[in-house]
């Protein structure tokens, strides 16, 4: 039986067998069930996002892998995932099966906080750990086969998301024993789905045409890059803000800084593109105003507001320039989700060591830390620095790893043939589209040719779309 009572105020009072009591503010758990709803619809934010950069032909199998992934995570969560990651019997790495099945996950004191019962924490962290293999997910565009994602999400979920989980927010935790801050993901969510997707890449190797004006495409639909962002962006309120497991200042002042830091990533990617092509780039504003938030979430319950503008700039800085790296590294992240999340990521850890403060910490009235480099406490960013390469190391090895083994597994070999990218995911895999029509003429039919005026032109580009039923 729950053994749970109300006071005279409607608090929820729950007593153990050995007779203790604690009481739960009905604010503090209402407030994370509403983030819990605004972090879950981050993650078809994630797909509408990825969908609108890539071509037509591969727009519906990424909508349609946002909500694979919720589906396959919400079970792997109640299967075993929260209790190898939140388990109070964990090692200094990964939990046990204390809660296998959600077994006993009810009305005592979560590990996160004990102004929240345990349940209310589990279905909190189920969407973290949701949209995180999504972010990966990305690496697999255009040329990787949908069935075997539902294996691979299943298992980079338990072997690479919990452990890093585990040991960044469970107080058993190695880095959180050493007192790293972490307030919402920043190595457990985007360092480790980045270098992910990083790992993706260079597994499957290049797409058809790379390096060539084939793959010199712009964005098929900037309207759902636009879509995405919004939802990302209205999301991420509960994701910073709910991260405090309670209702107070400390989750408002997440969502302040969450707020800012993304509005000031925008604007710096957006005017370091207008610096080339003299556009005001939608697309720039929106991978910059993602960056931002990146960069904020380990920082998001520990900084001021000054420092989130600092934050923000750098986000849209180095990581506009990390996409880069792949040019010079020769891999083909199509979606720069490396650049993005896990150069992102490394930036929001490394500031915080640097700006992370004692003062706003305590905002929700109990929280003591020693600060960081802003309070003179110099040690905070070799820890930060610790717990960026392991998660960053970690999640490269282990993903590679299951992508190989995966490899020589019947039927779950990822890579498509080329004649399979030149169809389009979504035709060859899902016989379903997107919109009514796909613009497959240029790629089947690839040919250049000249008008009076000497320029080169897509002989695709001046005919009519090849039209083609969904029905």
């Amino acid at each position: 039986m729950v053994n749970v009572t109300y006071d005279a105020s409607q608090s929820l009072v729950w007593t153990d067998a050995a007779g203790n009591t604690g009481v739960y503010s009905p604010g503090d758990i209402a407030w994370v069930l509403a983030s819990t709803a605004l972090v879950w619809i981050m993650v078809p934010g994630v797909g509408f996002f990825y969908s609108g950069l890539l071509r037509r032909k591969n727009a519906l199998s990424m909508i349609y892998l946002s909500m694979m992934t919720v589906a396959v995570v919400s079970f792997q969560w109640f299967f075993w995932g929260f209790s190898l990651a939140f388990s109070d019997g964990a090692s200094l790495f990964i939990g046990d099966l204390k809660y296998f099945g959600m077994k006993g996950v009810l009305e005592e004191p979560s590990i996160g906080s004990t102004r929240i019962p345990a349940i209310v924490f589990s279905v909190y962290q189920l969407m973290f750990a949701a949209i995180t293999p999504m972010i990966a997910v990305g690496g697999f565009a255009e040329r990787a086969h949908l069935g075997p994602l539902l294996f691979f999400v299943f298992v980079w979920s338990t072997l690479v998301y919990d452990p890093i989980a585990c040991w960044t927010w469970n107080s058993k935790g190695w880095s959180f024993v050493h007192g790293s801050y972490d307030f919402a993901g920043g190595t457990p969510v985007h360092i480790s789905s980045g270098t992910a997707a990083l790992a993706i890449s260079i597994y499957l190797g290049k797409r058809r045409g790379y390096g060539t004006e084939v793959l010199a495409y712009k964005p098929h639909n900037t309207t759902y890059v636009i879509l995405g962002t919004i939802f990302l962006w209205f999301g991420w309120f509960g994701f910073n803000g709910g991260s405090a497991l309670a209702a107070n200042l400390r989750a408002a002042q997440a969502c302040i800084v969450t707020n800012l830091a993304a509005s000031v990533g925008g604007l710096t990617w957006m005017l370091w593109d207008y610096r080339i092509e003299k556009k005001w780039s939608a697309v720039g504003f929106c991978s910059g105003a993602i960056a931002g938030l990146v960069a904020i979430t380990p920082g998001s319950g520990f900084v001021g507001s000054p420092a989130a503008v600092l934050f923000g700039f750098m986000a849209g800085t180095v990581c506009n320039f990390a996409t880069q790296l792949k040019f010079f590294a020769g891999y083909d992240d199509s979606l720069d989700i490396f650049a993005s999340h896990a150069v992102g990521g490394v930036v929001g850890n490394l500031l915080t060591a640097l700006f992370a403060q004692a003062s706003v910490a305590g905002f929700d009235g109990f929280t003591v830390i020693p600060g960081g480099w802003l309070d003179r406490h110099y040690i905070q960013l070799a820890w930060h620095v610790a717990d960026s390469a392991a998660g960053l190391s970690y999640s490269f090895v282990v993903t590679t790893i299951i992508l190989w083994v995966m490899h020589f597994i019947p039927g779950l070999r990822l890579r498509v043939p080329e004649e399979t990218e030149i169809i389009g995911i979504d035709e060859a895999d899902m016989g379903e589209f997107a919109y009514d029509y796909v613009g497959l003429e240029t790629e089947l039919k690839p040919h250049v040719y000249v008008r009076s005026t000497g320029t080169a032109y897509d002989s695709g580009r001046d005919s009519e779309l090849k039209e083609r039923s969904s029905a």
